[in-house]
């Protein structure tokens, strides 16, 4: 089972990186989103992923132009997936919003197409029955700059078909990612079954007074070597998103996580401070403080 056209369903952050490196090995990609707002900012986006790809990887004006020339872009989801082989999902991380988006896709996709969803925290039995076709559904979460974090997780549940899961595993080292096959489900997978409690200490330090962000994060760079603390991971990742995991805490009862998603509201969403992608989250961009040589002194 081979994939030649995939749809990216979502050109956020991850969405957009998502796509523009699948389109960048040499796949047609289609990039799905809800308006034609949303479609924009994620062209913006993959512009400024083309200069960290010539920054990061050497690559050359054309290889990044012809990877944008690659990808086409719509907002009708039918239109999106006519073709496709795969479909990656990367709508916001809220349950209902997925279970909606592959209710949709259910009715308008092909019988030949794989779906995956890159969610970070949910688990692939959560959606299985919805897609209508939980033998060809599993998940295939990515990191933060796809193009340098390359870590690829394919993970299946009970339902999945291991040819599907295989070649999900074989796509995913074909747009240049080491694949970790995950053959059970757990929550958080690998990388956030050990990404997510560092950030959620970090976190409650600061909303409870412990200490500001900066002394955090010099405490993990001095301590351990890491080249960014964990507030500089979060301006990366988008505080849309941690934002979004806390509300879903605080709804489960975690008060600590209520004061969390208070705080990020109101002194960052609220505020236009979104991360990296803002120009603003817990630092000011380019040249954030933290990579100062004085910062760790």
């Amino acid at each position: 089972m081979g994939f030649k056209n995939v749809t990216v369903a979502g050109g956020g952050v991850l969405g957009s990186q998502i796509a523009y490196q699948v389109s960048f090995k040499g796949f047609n990609v289609t990039v799905y989103d809800i308006n034609n707002v949303a479609i924009e900012a994620a062209k913006g986006r993959m512009e400024r992923w083309q200069e960290r790809y010539k920054q990061d990887l050497n690559a050359t004006d054309t290889e990044v132009k012809d990877a944008f020339k690659r990808m086409n872009f719509s907002t009708d989801l039918k239109e999106a997936v006519a073709d496709a082989d795969l479909v990656i999902e990367a709508v916001p991380e809220k349950k209902e919003i997925k279970i909606d988006f592959y209710k949709k896709l259910s009715e308008v996709a092909p019988e030949k197409t794989v779906f995956a969803s890159n969610s970070s925290t949910m688990l692939p039995s959560q959606f299985a029955e919805t897609t209508k076709r939980s033998n060809k559904f599993l998940m295939l979460h990515f990191a933060n700059e796809i193009w340098k974090n390359n870590t690829a997780e394919i993970m299946k549940h009970e339902g999945t078909d291991m040819k599907v899961f295989d070649s999900v595993v074989e796509f995913a080292k074909n747009i240049g990612m080491v694949a970790l096959p995950i053959y059970k489900e757990q929550p958080g997978y690998i990388l956030n079954s050990l990404l997510v409690p560092l950030l959620d200490a970090a976190q409650n330090l600061l909303v409870n007074g412990i200490a500001d962000a900066e002394t955090i994060d010099k405490t993990w760079m001095v301590a351990t070597s890491a080249p960014r603390g964990p507030f500089a991971i979060l301006d990366v990742v988008g505080i849309r998103t941690p934002y979004n995991l806390s509300v879903a805490k605080a709804e489960a009862g975690d008060k600590n996580a209520e004061k969390v998603a208070k705080y990020l509201k109101e002194e960052y969403l609220d505020k236009g401070k979104l991360g990296t992608e803002s120009g603003e989250g817990f630092y000011k961009y380019p040249n954030p403080s933290y990579e100062s040589p004085d910062f760790l002194k």
